[in-house]
C-alpha cells in the first residue's frame, strides 16, 4: 500500500513553481543580471573586503555572461531597464580595464564581443 499524500519537500517544489510562474520574465532578467554585477563586483575587489576575494578571471567570466545576457534580453526589457544595467556593465568593463596588470586589447576585454570596445 503506498501513501500518495504530498510530502513536505514536495509542497515545497509546488510552492516555488506557482511563486515563479507568478514573475514576470522582465524581472527574473534583471535579478539575474543583478547577481551577476554584484558577483563581478566581488571578484574585481569593490566591495569593503578589498582585495580578500579578487579573482579577475573569475570576473572575467561573470563580466561576459552579464554582457551576454544583455546584449540577448536588451530588445526584450525595454530601455527602462537596460541602460542602468548596461551602466553597471561598462563601469565593471572599466574596473577590470584598471585592476588587470596586463590590459586586454581594445574590443578583447570581458564581454567586450558584445558591447564593443570599451573606453573610459
Amino acid at each position: 500500500m503506498s501513501d500518495t499524500s504530498p510530502s513536505p519537500e514536495n509542497a515545497d517544489f509546488d510552492a516555488m513553481t506557482r511563486d515563479i510562474a507568478e514573475v514576470p520574465a522582465v524581472e527574473v532578467i534583471v535579478t539575474v543580471a543583478v547577481n551577476l554585477m554584484s558577483a563581478a563586483a566581488v571578484k574585481l575587489g569593490l566591495t569593503e573586503e578589498g582585495d580578500k576575494y579578487k579573482d579577475l578571471d573569475e570576473a572575467r567570466k561573470l563580466v561576459s555572461a552579464l554582457a551576454g545576457l544583455l546584449d540577448a534580453s536588451a530588445t526584450e526589457i525595454s530601455s527602462f531597464h537596460a541602460a542602468p544595467l548596461r551602466d553597471g556593465l561598462k563601469s565593471l568593463q572599466l574596473a577590470f580595464r584598471e585592476a588587470s596588470i596586463v590590459a586586454d586589447e581594445p574590443g578583447q576585454g570581458p564581454g567586450e564581443k558584445y558591447t564593443g570596445p570599451v573606453y573610459g
